[in-house]
């Protein structure tokens, strides 16, 4: 029995092992064919290890589109619209959670139906809307929904405040505190792994948001950094990928990196608000 038991622990030791061979070898060929010569990339068979190592493809793919202004628009966007998506999104999910109304429970599983909404369906009259405000070419579409509340991070800080014991936010009433004091002074200092939480995950969905400043961005120094890809791939007739891929590669490094250094408070943000 013994000797079954580990048998299954090596096979799920192996499939554990050549699944995530799979999920990071996009990554590691990306990283490799940065610093290959493009000659190199299209070759067959293909090499996986750069033969010489060049720094060509960083030096020459950030100088071929101003990538440095796409970076400061796509981080004003993703920083303005995250910041405002942790205070609305937690001032309505303390409501649901704490204050006492009749249908607030029907009203949160109307907020729960918008994330089963597809994006396509509402697109043409969000953008009709939006044409109507002047607000195309600008990057109020992008940053005003989500100082409006976002369903998924209502959602989240609706079950992380309905999990703080109730008489903390009795003793701060008898206090004389009023409702916006219990979310500023009782709900948020304990919220700090929701608030990361919810800050990160809206912040690198606006980072990688392609649709968005695809349909709204016209002028091409206001691109975000997707924009940019997207137009550094259609700038010529032969792609030069090793340009593409470093530029890729640090595009991709910000969120990763963010995810690396707060992913602690992701997964307390997420145990916590699952009970």
């Amino acid at each position: 029995m013994v000797r079954r038991l580990n048998v299954r622990q090596w096979a799920g030791f192996i499939i554990l092992i050549l699944g995530a061979i799979v999920i990071i070898f996009p990554a590691f060929w990306m990283f490799s064919a940065s610093f290959q010569q493009n000659s190199q990339i299209l070759a067959f068979p293909p090499s996986l290890f750069p033969h010489p190592w060049t720094w060509i493809g960083y030096l020459d793919g950030f100088k071929a589109l101003p990538f440095s202004r796409y970076f400061g628009n796509t981080l004003f966007i993703a920083v303005i619209s995250s910041v405002g998506g942790v205070i609305s999104s937690s001032l309505v999910g303390f409501a649901f959670a704490r204050l006492r109304a009749k249908g607030k429970n029907f009203l949160f599983y109307c907020v729960l139906s918008g994330l089963m909404i597809p994006y396509s369906v509402i697109m043409i009259p969000q953008y009709l809307l939006f044409k109507q405000l002047h607000w195309i070419n600008t990057y109020f579409p992008l940053i005003v929904p989500a100082w409006l509340g976002l369903p998924f991070l209502i959602f989240l800080f609706r079950q992380f405040f309905a999990g703080i014991p109730n008489e903390i936010f009795e003793a701060a009433r008898i206090d004389g505190s009023g409702y916006f004091g219990l979310y500023w002074r009782m709900a948020m200092p304990l919220a700090k792994p929701a608030v990361a939480t919810a800050f990160i995950f809206h912040f690198e969905a606006a980072w990688n948001d392609f649709l968005g400043p695809l349909i709204y961005i016209n002028s091409n120094t206001k691109y975000t950094l997707s924009l940019g890809l997207a137009a550094f791939t259609s700038s010529c007739d032969c792609t030069p990928w090793n340009q593409l891929m470093a530029v890729s590669g640090v595009v991709a490094l910000v969120p990763i990196l963010i995810f690396f250094i707060a992913q602690k408070y992701i997964l307390r943000g997420i145990t916590l608000t699952a009970k």
